[in-house]
Parts: structure tokens; C-alpha cells; sequence
């Protein structure tokens, strides 16, 4: 019987000239990146990593939830134990991606600054594990309270987006405000593809936060949303026009997202646009389109469309 595992396989020479194409690609890549160090933007080496961040954030994950995130052999006898070695392992290799994103922004000779502004970074953000995990319990226990098919804690904490959208959020806004805006910016975007939900870094939530089913949220840079605020699937809390500066090009960081106060609840579809402030125990209704601020005790709905319903016989 004829050994196919040991066949040679003979495999045409392509029609095409890779060499051609390899080279053509190098000066391409070497023209944009040499346009690009001349603006200061982010070069060629040393570039944070979205598959290290994925692994990094589920650890950080399991840390800060061992029982719930972490794997099955952790128990309450052993969770310390697993907690410490989560963050021994995670914590350097986030301090690694750090120090790729800092690097861009010091002169090549500035390791001794960037490695204490690393430090700095990292440091402090483990000082505030303890309250991001105080503030995703008040988010956890938001969605429990408010949602009528949640018949426990631990099912809103394992299955719901949510949650993995406003844990990673939470990690990704305190590296944010701590100096690390890339790397933050990546978290979020994994957020993103995990769950449908986007929001980015620079957004500040208050507590017990809660998105019901979560597809297709968009909350922008400058949003500030207060405590206790419930937000369903589709809404957006975005910008509705954009500064520039003498030479056309967009003012960054500008605050251009709504002011969400304490105890609002803003439905399904519902688009809130622009620096405006949506009054605390408001309400918005679905499918609203709204562009100015709204006083507190507002109730905001849209316009009730006409619909014709011809009845007949189902089998006509």
C-alpha cells in the first residue's frame, strides 16, 4: 500500500514575482513610516500588542473575580494565592506594553524617565484594583436589581456583555488618565469586538452602571455619565460636529459628548448628540433623536409614528 504520508508534492512556481511585491511593500511601508516620524506619530518598533492586552486584561479578569472568572480549581482557601499570582504574572507583562507605547513619546536616551513613568503607571493602577472592583459590583448589582430575567448575581457576571464591556472599561479609563492612552484605547477595542459595545477610554461612568443587552452602544471620549444610570442596546451618546484649528485639522480632545446626570434611563435606539446635559430622573424614550440639553424630570419620547394593520384571513 502506497505511503502518502511520505509523498513529495511538487508545487508550481507562482505565476506572480513575490520578490517584486515584497520590495514594493518595504518602500511603501518605509515612506509611510518615515512621514510619520517626522509628525511624531507612532513608528516602526516596539508597538503594544493586542493579542498580549487580550490575555492580559482576561488574568487582570480573573484577579479581580477568582471565584466567578478565574479557573476551576481556585477556591475560597486558595484565592489569595491565585490573586497574587495573577497579578505577579499580568502586571509586568502590562508594564512591558507600557513601556512600548511611553517610548514614543520620550527621546531615545530617556530609558531611566520611561521606565519610572512606567512604574508610576502601573503601580497606581494596581492601588486602584480594589476600587474597579468596587464599582463593578455596584454595576453587577444595577443589572440584578433592574433586570427582571437575571435570576442571580453570578448569571449577570458570566453571561451578560455588559459586564465585559465595563470591566475592561474601568481598567482601560484608569490606564487612560494615567498616561497610557494606546494601550487603553486597544483594551476598549477589545471590548469592542468581544460584546458590540463601544466606549471609549476617556469616558467617565459613575457607579452602578448598567447597559441591558448592550449590541451596538456607542459612548464617545468626552461622555460623563453620573451614578445609576441605565442605557439599552443601540444608543448612542456621541458627537455632533467637530472643531478645527487655523489649518483645518481637528481639535482633539475637545468635550463634544453628552453629560448623562444621576438616575437617567435612556432606551433602545435612542441618539443623544453634542455637549449637551441630559437632567438628572430623566427618561429617554426609543428612537429618540436628540441634539439639546433636557432639565431634570424630563420625559423625552418620540412622535408617535402612524401604523395600518389590515387583518385578514392567514391563508389567503
Amino acid at each position: 500500500m502506497r505511503d502518502m504520508g511520505k509523498a513529495e508534492v511538487e508545487f508550481p512556481e507562482p505565476p506572480f514575482a513575490i520578490d517584486d511585491v515584497v520590495a514594493h511593500l518595504r518602500r511603501v511601508r518605509e515612506g509611510w513610516r518615515d512621514a510619520r516620524s517626522k509628525r511624531g506619530d507612532y513608528g516602526a518598533v516596539g508597538f503594544p500588542s493586542r493579542h498580549a492586552l487580550g490575555r492580559i486584561i482576561d488574568v487582570l479578569a480573573a484577579a479581580l473575580f477568582p471565584l466567578r472568572l478565574g479557573p476551576a480549581e481556585v477556591t475560597a482557601a486558595n484565592e489569595d494565592i491565585f490573586v497574587a499570582a495573577s497579578l505577579q504574572s499580568a502586571l509586568p507583562l502590562l508594564a512591558a506594553q507600557v513601556r512600548m507605547e511611553l517610548h514614543y513619546s520620550y527621546p531615545q536616551d530617556c530609558n531611566a524617565t520611561v521606565d519610572a513613568e512606567v512604574n508610576r503607571i502601573v503601580t497606581a493602577l494596581a492601588a486602584r484594583l480594589p476600587e474597579i472592583r468596587r464599582l463593578l459590583d455596584s454595576d453587577v448589582e444595577a443589572a440584578f436589581d433592574g433586570d427582571p430575567a437575571a435570576r442571580c448575581v453570578d448569571e449577570v457576571l458570566l453571561c451578560y456583555p455588559f459586564v465585559t464591556a465595563v470591566l475592561h472599561h474601568r481598567v482601560a479609563h484608569e490606564l487612560y488618565k494615567l498616561g497610557a492612552p494606546l494601550v487603553a484605547r486597544i483594551l476598549a477595542e477589545i471590548a469592542h469586538s468581544r460584546t458590540g459595545i463601544d466606549i471609549h477610554p476617556g469616558a467617565t461612568i459613575g457607579e452602578r452602571f448598567f447597559i441591558d443587552h448592550g449590541t451596538g452602544v456607542v459612548i464617545g471620549q468626552t461622555a460623563i455619565i453620573g451614578k445609576r444610570v441605565r442605557i439599552y442596546q443601540a444608543v448612542t451618546l456621541g458627537a455632533r460636529s467637530f472643531s478645527t484649528d487655523e489649518e483645518g485639522r481637528l481639535v482633539k480632545d475637545e468635550a463634544r459628548h453628552p453629560i448623562i446626570e444621576d438616575d437617567v434611563t435612556i432606551y433602545a435606539g435612542a441618539t443623544i448628540l453634542g455637549r449637551v446635559t441630559i437632567g438628572r430622573c430623566s427618561v429617554i424614550g426609543g428612537n429618540v433623536w436628540l441634539t439639546r440639553s433636557v432639565p431634570p424630570g424630563s420625559r423625552v419620547r418620540q412622535t408617535q409614528a402612524s401604523v395600518t394593520v389590515e387583518a385578514g384571513d392567514p391563508c389567503d
